[in-house]
């Protein structure tokens, strides 16, 4: 293993465990206890042999994610995706706390794609829905502290002394009488410890590490360029590959001709893969000339028609026609019927592109019936299940076994689920298979946008009813759009929805209904129904997913009940969660740090949003301004309670790029279709917030003790309705389309 911080481990592959019979219930148990070496399984599922965990030659290996050398080197193995996140900092922390160790003398190296790190329920080494930390906390803990209890068993041998004498502290073994050993000089030992059961694990009042803004480790690597991103990585004799790719969704390759992209200098060869026409080169420019080059005939399909005007039309026409119930409490009609004051309203919102900083890019190798993989990819392996992750899609790709492939993660340049597709592992093996020696597939920025896995567009239908006193009494949201599910895995809905405990009944994927049909909010009578409408466009899971469209529409049409009742925005949300007591005391806390009840600036309106999500409770207020026709954001304030704080400096870091994300959404985000293909390409026609754009951000943490929630996407669903919201109080103008339309943009 290399001594860099954050180079990937190049750990064999070992067989496949069984996944089956996994439990929520967190455990520790010894496999193999051989030489100098020890392995324990660790994680959600029992572990029954020595092909569970990686191979590893340091002195002290207790389980698959820790690693202690003679050398006193302590490595964290960390098995989730680094894309910016600050992952690879809150992970060692959490075993650096019970092992004792300062986290500056911690190590990290990315896990390989390996069947040890597959995490519950569903057996897959996967990165997302912001549940590192929550699915890591317990295990990761029990990690150091089985390796304290054997390092102190190590030491209190070696002394012939009982072990309770003996304190564990920065690293070392101290004996009663003030000597020390550190772990490294003790690996050895306490390897042939026996295992302790039922290791306890510290009370939160003695938390040292957890809690406190730890310097992240990725930063060193990040700022010296030593970081390896997936477009660096691989062999250095690779050549690259660019690929010409159907410029209509669902379209297919009829036939081209090679020769004038094999006449442009630097060009070796032009190959068929079943993205569409792949040109191999020396370099990236000459694989793009010759690729631009190319005479190519494409089957345009059934798709070449697709404009936004016919997908609006579609998503009315499903919801007309009466969606899948994802929630039905009481009797919406009859209250409805009775209602003193109706509101109703309609929202759309369109596809969205991930726009990651590195666009997509993967290099592979096949030599001697393998498959190696350098990949910055969120889903490095998942057997016998979605078809599979990074490994296995390499392997259907290169027509080999999966145990046949090594797959190494690289840092990620943004993901927000982008990289949790597979398309482009799949174009790098494919490819690699055709060709001799390693192959780098790189995408251009306009591939990147105009070949997304896109957020899905969205159309929306409200209505409620309001008693005398301006309570809600009734409630009725009916939304169309695609199926992220059923577009990620074929066949999901009437296969897995109905039965799989967890996921709503009634075949509605619940990615399109979060955050709607789980709305907080004391009504007696609501109604959420889904409407699935199948198109060719790609969409896949984006930051924050279905709730960064529900998120938006439910807290602007709050906001239009209150306006109708004639309340404070704050107030009538916080008088509807009533037995909510964490959203009332992240909108109690960004109402206090807001100032909500004292006057905005001449000219400034302010306006106020909250939405739980992955585990965690968000408030946000935003001001805003508009002068001569342009709105400016001023200032956000953020609240959240996301349970225990492992790291306050990343948590308060996630909120500010969660928040600028959202906002970039709202002010500029839209992928139009015209043609059956994306019209915008790059990011002079699909912009990102700039930094003389950006609002200063402001973050309070609001502590309830409870387990960890995820923090890299609760922090973007309430920035767009903070921002509108904002905007009505201050024009009496009510935006319902995003992005916000009526010619403002941000303005220095």
């Amino acid at each position: 293993m290399s001594d860099q911080r954050g180079v990937t481990e190049q750990a064999e592959t070992e067989p496949a465990v069984d996944s089956g019979g996994v439990s929520r219930r967190t455990f520790i148990k010894v496999v193999s206890v051989a030489g100098v070496g020890l392995t324990l399984g660790v994680g959600y599922k029992v572990v029954t042999s020595s092909a569970g965990a990686p191979a590893t030659d340091a002195a002290f290996a207790p389980d698959a994610w820790l690693r202690i050398g003679e050398d006193g080197v302590v490595t964290i193995m960390v098995d989730k995706s680094e894309m910016g996140q600050g992952i690879t900092t809150a992970l060692p922390q959490l075993v650096a706390e019970e092992l004792e160790v300062p986290l500056e003398r911690v190590a990290f190296a990315f896990a390989p794609a390996h069947p040890a790190y597959r995490t519950p329920p569903l057996g897959m080494q996967l990165t997302g829905g912001s549940t590192s930390v929550m699915s890591s906390w317990e295990p990761l803990r029990r990690v150091g502290a089985t390796a304290r209890l054997m390092l102190r068993e190590a030491a209190a041998q070696r002394w012939g002394v009982s072990a309770d004498q003996v304190r564990m502290a920065e690293g070392s073994a101290m004996h009663p009488d003030g000597s020390t050993l550190s772990y490294g000089e003790l690996a050895v030992e306490a390897a042939a410890v026996v295992v302790p059961e039922d290791v306890p694990l510290k009370d939160p009042s003695e938390f040292r590490t957890i809690g406190t803004s730890a310097a992240r480790l990725d930063i060193p690597l990040k700022t010296t360029g030593q970081a390896v991103f997936g477009v660096d990585a691989g062999p250095s004799d690779a050549r690259v590959a660019v690929i010409a790719r159907s410029p209509v969704f669902g379209g297919v390759l009829r036939s081209f001709d090679p020769a004038p992209a094999l006449a442009v200098e630097g060009v070796d060869e032009v190959v068929e893969v079943a993205a569409g026409v792949a040109v191999v080169a020396n370099g990236y420019w000459a694989a793009k000339k010759g690729r631009d080059a190319l005479r190519i005939e494409w089957d345009e399909g059934e798709g070449s028609t697709l404009d936004d005007a016919e997908i609006t039309r579609r998503f009315r026409a499903a919801v007309q026609a009466g969606g899948k119930a994802a929630r039905d409490d009481g009797d919406v009609d009859v209250a409805m019927a009775d209602a003193g004051i109706s509101v109703s309203s309609t929202y759309s919102l369109p596809y969205l592109a991930h726009a990651t900083m590195e666009p997509m890019n993967c290099t592979a190798v096949v030599e001697d019936g393998r498959c190696t993989v350098w990949a910055p990819t969120q889903f490095q392996d998942a057997p016998g299940f979605m078809g599979g992750g990074s490994r296995q899609a390499a392997a259907k790709a290169a027509g080999l076994d999966e145990d046949d492939v090594e797959v190494h993660t690289t840092f990620l340049g943004g993901g927000f689920g982008r990289r949790a597709e597979l398309d482009f592992v799949r174009e790098a093996a494919e490819l690699a298979s055709k060709v001799d020696g390693p192959v780098k597939v790189i995408w251009s920025r306009e591939d990147d946008v105009q070949h997304d896995h896109y957020r899905p567009a969205s159309y929306h239908e409200l209505s409620a009813a309001l008693d005398e006193a301006g309570r809600p009494i009734a409630w009725r949201h009916d939304m169309a759009l695609q199926s992220i599910m059923e577009n990620w895995i074929p066949g999901w809905l009437p296969k897995f929805v109905a039965s799989w405990a967890g996921f709503l009944p009634g075949g509605v994927d619940p990615t399109s209904v979060e955050a709607a049909e789980n709305h907080p909010y004391l009504i007696p009578n609501v109604r959420v129904s889904w409407a699935d409408v199948p198109l060719p466009v790609p969409i896949g899971f984006w930051r924050s997913v279905g709730n960064s469209h529900n998120g938006f529409v439910v807290e602007s049409f709050v906001d239009e009940l209150a306006h109708a009742a004639g309340q404070d925005p704050y107030q009538y949300r916080r008088a509807l969660l009533m037995d909510h007591p964490r959203h009332q005391a992240v909108l109690d806390a960004v109402a206090e740090v807001s100032g909500w009840n004292t006057v905005p600036p001449e000219g400034r309106a302010r306006g106020i949003a909250v939405v739980n999500s992955f585990g965690s409770y968000v408030a946000e207020v935003a001001e805003v301004s508009v002068k001569a026709g342009k709105l400016r954001v001023h200032k956000v304030w953020c609240a959240i309670d996301c349970g225990v704080v492992v790291n306050p400096a990343i948590v308060r870091a996630q909120m500010e790029s969660a928040i600028i994300y959202g906002l970039t959404a709202a002010l500029y985000g839209r992928i139009s279709i015209q043609g059956g293909r994306a019209v915008q390409s790059n990011f002079h026609d699909y912009p990102m917030l700039r930094m003389n754009d950006a609002p200063e951000v402001e973050v309070v943490l609001v502590p309830s003790g409870d387990p960890p929630g995820g923090v890299g996407e609760p922090g973007l669903p309430p920035a767009a309705p903070a921002v509108t919201n904002a905007l009505f109080a201050l024009t009496g103008q009510r935006v319902r389309d995003l992005p916000i339309q009526l010619g403002w943009r941000t303005s220095s």
